[in-house]
């Protein structure tokens, strides 16, 4: 067994700037949300395209603001995935609206088929995920959303740098939803520690979001503060304290003028594994972008289990022991008690398939080409050693032919 050193499942990339920004921020005397935050918003809305952008101190508050602003409440529904982190149905859930899920497609993203058989009188908005940041189908989802008069708020936690067709998510004129939601947790492509982004190209949707991701005050405190006298404010509606602080946009300012060259390294590494992987039948590669550019925030494989006498979960264990650090992206939403109590239980078979043979290597910038050998290495070993041997696959296929032939 291995002995190398472990390599972790995630590391930020986190340099010098990043520091020294921190630096001058916690030496400047403002802390809280002011002129960095806003020179964040303003260039990460001049890099994805979008009209306006809001920093919020996570997507999952990003998603929540964007529904609670379009006046999404109790008695809609919204349709999401199955395949995704509980913040997205959370989000939904203190609307005091119904999540309602969708099935995936062969990408694991929502299946606007799928989509299509769940929609309802109640029926108000869509809320897609752009899985691992492969983009969704788009323009099936728009198309169902103008016959039905559905509003859409994208979930591209992990999609910061993925374009669809050839613009990033939410680029005024490119695209037809009314908000995107991004995450910089630690974990993500861009990461302020702990954040999120709203981008709109609607300024009154804008304009409403704004005011409610902090307490509804018609006024930004640190605009308040740099103007002698002009103390006064007023509270339009009972909002939330979600705004980003200048310590963590000084971080995000960094990481935005980087995010390109970590995007490119993603799409390397992600490479890379493809290569390796698609010459080991037993394994089944993530699909690669048809209408964009996938940013690789993960790598997902998925096993063909019928082809190995190890099972997923035995998998993970070996990969543990030779050092690699894994996860699983995601456990459904309709396996976790608390959704089965709130009764989000729809029929997600294809969902539910896919997430008992998947699994998610190391991916990121900070990876050295030595260690992603030996993550190859390490799955080839394992595939290796479980492998069913070929005499054994023809006859389990051959005795499947037969009992669908006999009716069995």
């Amino acid at each position: 067994m291995s002995k190398s050193p472990y390599i972790p499942f995630n590391l930020p990339e986190i340099g010098e700037e990043e520091i020294t920004a921190v630096v001058e921020t916690m030496r400047s005397g403002w802390l809280t949300t002011g002129a960095r935050t806003a020179a964040f918003e303003t260039n990460f809305q001049a890099y994805t395209g979008a009209k306006y952008a809001l920093a919020l101190n996570s997507c999952t508050a990003a998603l929540h603001v964007a529904l609670v602003a379009l006046g999404i409440g109790p008695g809609d529904e919204v349709i999401t995935t199955p395949l995704t982190f509980c913040s997205t149905v959370h989000a939904i859930v203190h609307t005091g609206a119904s999540p309602v899920l969708a099935d995936v497609d062969d990408a694991g993203n929502l299946d606007p088929e799928s989509v299509a058989a769940r929609i309802t009188p109640r029926t108000k908005a869509l809320l897609p995920v752009h899985l691992a940041g492969l983009p969704c189908r788009m323009d099936e989802l728009w198309e169902l959303a103008r016959r039905h008069r559905l509003f859409v708020v994208e979930d591209a936690a992990h999609a910061v740098g993925t374009h669809y067709r050839r613009h990033h998510l939410g680029a005024e004129g490119a695209s037809q939803s009314d908000a995107v939601a991004y995450s910089f947790y630690a974990t993500k492509n861009l990461t302020t520690g702990e954040g999120g982004m709203v981008t709109t190209n609607r300024e009154e949707l804008f304009l409403r979001m704004k005011c409610l991701a902090l307490h509804g005050i018609n006024r930004d405190a640190w605009n308040r503060y740099a103007e002698k006298g002009s103390w006064f404010y007023q509270v339009l509606e009972p909002g939330f304290k979600y705004n980003l602080s200048d310590l963590q946009s000084a971080i995000g300012l960094q990481q935005l003028r980087k995010i390109e060259r970590f995007t490119e390294r993603r799409r390397e590494l992600a490479g890379r594994y493809q290569r390796a992987f698609s010459a080991i039948p037993e394994l089944e590669c993530p699909p690669e972008a048809s209408e964009g550019r996938h940013a690789w925030h993960l790598y997902i494989l998925r096993l063909r289990v019928d082809q190995l006498r190890i099972g997923r979960d035995a998998f993970l264990v070996e990969l543990r022991e030779r050092g690699i650090g894994i996860s699983v992206h995601f456990i459904p939403v309709p396996l976790h008690p608390v959704y089965q109590d709130l009764g989000v239980s729809y029929p997600c078979p294809r969902a539910i398939a896919m997430y008992e043979r998947m699994f998610s290597l190391p991916l990121y910038p900070a990876m050295t080409d030595e260690q992603v050998e030996r993550v190859i290495f390490a799955v080839s070993e394992i595939v290796r050693e479980h492998r069913v041997s070929v005499g054994a696959v023809v006859a389990t296929a051959q005795a499947s032919a037969a009992a669908l032939a006999s009716g069995q």
